[in-house]
Parts: C-alpha cells; structure tokens; sequence
C-alpha cells in the first residue's frame, strides 16, 4: 500500500489509491482502485449494494493490479465475486472499462453503458478498425486535426495505429449487455436511477442521477479538484460547446442532487457550483486565447497557443488537442479563422 503521507498532493484526484472503504450514500460504497496516468492516483469504484448482490462502477484499468484490487475491496466488504451483478461503465477510457470483461466473464454480471458506448477496437469485429477509423479521425492516417504528427498521440488513437497484437487485447472494450438512452431508467441499489448522456469528455459519456436520495454518479464530467480533458480529436465538430451543455445539463438539478460522486478524487456537494466553476475555467482560457491572439497579431500554430494555456511540463498531444477545441470553438462563433501554411493550421483573430 502506498503511504499517501510522504508527499503533499495539490488535488484529490492525484492521491494514490487506499484501501479506505467509507460509505457515501444510502447502500453506496466508494472503493478505490489503483492507477497509473499523468495526473491521477486512483479511480473510484463505487460499490452499490442491493437484494440480488452489488453494482460495481468504473472498474479500474486493465491487468493484475486491478484485479488484485477488486477482489480484496470486494471482500473487505464481505461480498464474493459471484454476487456482482452489474458493472456500470462510465466512458470509454481504459481506466474506466478495464476490469468490465473480466468481472463479466467471471460472474456473468450486466455490463451497463450509454447507448452511444463504442468499442472502438475489437479484433473479434472485421469491421471495427474501418469504422474506428472513419468515425473519429478527420485527417490523414497518423496526423492531427491541425495538422502534422502528434507529440505522442492519445492513447485512444494508439490502438489502431499503433498495429500491435498486444494494445487491441489489453485495452479491449468489453461489449456492453444493456445500452441506456438519454433519460431511460434503471434500479441499482434498491432504487431507480436516469440515465444522463453527457458529451464533452468523451461522446459516450453516461451519469446517473438517483432522485430518491439526490445522488449523482457523474464519472469524468465533474471532477470536484481538476477539469476533465476536453479532446478536440472527436467527431464532434464543437466538442467544447458539447461539454458547456453537458454541464448546463445536469446542474440545472440543482439542489435536487444532495451529493456527487465522481470517478476520481472525494465526494462532494453543490454539483452546480461545480460545474459553474469548471465552465469558467473553460471561459478563461478562452479570454487567454483572444488576448495572445491580439498582443501577437500573428497567426500561430495550435501549439504556439497550447504554449500560452498550459505549463511547459503539460505540454504535448492532449494539452494542443485540448487547446485545437477551444480554438474550433472560438472560429465556429466568428472569432478566429485558420490558414494552412505547409500543412499546419495557424489561427488568428478575425477582425
């Protein structure tokens, strides 16, 4: 176990995981599961208890760790693994899905998703590659969206570009048994929950919003120390303003949501508070990006920006297609426009 003591962490969702189990709402139990990604310590597997067994939430990546994790959080609790049966798959990131099929393969436990879940790289499905590719990339096989190679691309685009026999097996999406849409129903935990889709971070994002008790499963879209990752490599041509509605989205529960569970860092309150202060967030990088646009009056590359918006230790593929989403916000609402000079997009204020 890691003793989270020798160091000081600025945010919770970098604290490596424990195997503190605490109870956070009526028959919810947060676990935490390990991993190891930038800027993060430990996913949340929320355990929801009921007569047929338990719900699991976010399954923690793939591989031996997690598992190990699972099962002993599993019976620390005092539930064998046979009486999972549901897993609730928030978003199609690794860190999300990862020990879905393997739970599902031992326990024949519901694997439960949005409707819009994609597997985007199953070697058991001919086609898949084919469709992965045309659905998400709109540029040339290998390139970014601005233009030219990535830094180190995203671990998503990986999969299928990488070609290795090992990356489609351990990064698997496992398909899912039940497919929620926008506003359909479902009981966990003795209770009935509504489905919620929330695009931003990623297309197939999916909260669940427990009115009975006031419990909001939210995943990534709000995190209550850091702001998710918001992808301009999507096939959403706005995805900024996707992710803005998705906030709009669910804090206009208001105080119909006594309490937030995220899939990463504490539990908190005041959902709508929250998602005010992550759109802001968003706004002010938007007001940096206007700004550096007018003192330079120069067109520049999505990286010269990303330069301006992030640390120099942040740098790289996610923090430029990050950076790529805002830009693509501000030319969409008339306030920036590109011009591409050897096959890079350079974007400047329009006057």
């Amino acid at each position: 176990m890691v003793d989270v003591s020798d160091k000081v962490y600025t945010k919770q969702e970098q604290v490596p995981a424990t195997a503190e189990i605490t109870e956070v709402a009526p028959n919810i139990l947060r676990t935490q599961l390990p991993i190891d990604m930038p800027g993060l310590g430990h996913v949340n597997m929320y355990v929801l208890e009921d007569s047929r067994g338990v719900a699991v939430v976010d399954p923690g990546l793939p591989g031996k760790a997690t598992w190990r994790a699972i099962n002993n959080r599993l019976a620390e609790i005092g539930v064998p693994l046979k009486r999972v049966h549901s897993i609730i798959v928030t978003h199609s990131h690794p860190d999300h899905f990862g020990g879905a099929g393997r739970l599902r393969a031992e326990t024949g436990a519901d694997i439960i998703t949005h409707e819009s879940f994609r597997m985007f790289f199953d070697p058991t499905e001919p086609d898949d590659v084919d469709v992965e590719t045309a659905a998400t990339p709109r540029v040339p096989f290998g390139d970014t969206p601005w233009g030219g190679p990535g830094h180190s691309l995203p671990w998503r685009r990986k999969m299928y570009y990488k070609g290795s026999s090992r990356f489609p097996t351990l990064f698997r999406a496992p398909k899912p048994t039940i497919r929620l849409a926008e506003g359909e129903h479902i009981s966990l935990a003795g209770r009935e929950w509504m489905a919620i889709h929330t695009p931003g971070h990623t297309e197939d994002h999916l909260c669940l919003f427990d009115p009975e008790a006031g419990v909001m499963l939210c995943g990534d879209h709000v995190l209550p120390t850091i702001t998710p990752h918001i992808s301009g490599m999507t096939k959403n041509t706005d995805p900024l303003k996707g992710f803005f509605d998705s906030l709009d989205k669910v804090g206009a529960f208001g105080s119909q949501v006594k309490i937030s569970l995220p899939a990463h860092g504490l539990p908190f309150e005041n959902l709508a508070l929250r998602c005010d202060q992550i759109k802001e967030h968003h706004v002010g990088r938007l007001d940096k990006l206007r700004v550096v646009a007018s003192e330079l009056d120069k067109p520049l590359t999505v990286t010269e920006y990303s330069g301006h918006l992030f640390s120099p230790r942040a740098q790289g593929t996610m923090a430029d297609s990050e950076t790529y989403a805002h830009l693509e916000h501000l030319r969409i609402a008339g306030e920036f426009d590109y011009k591409v000079r050897e096959g890079i997009r350079e974007y400047s204020r329009v006057d």
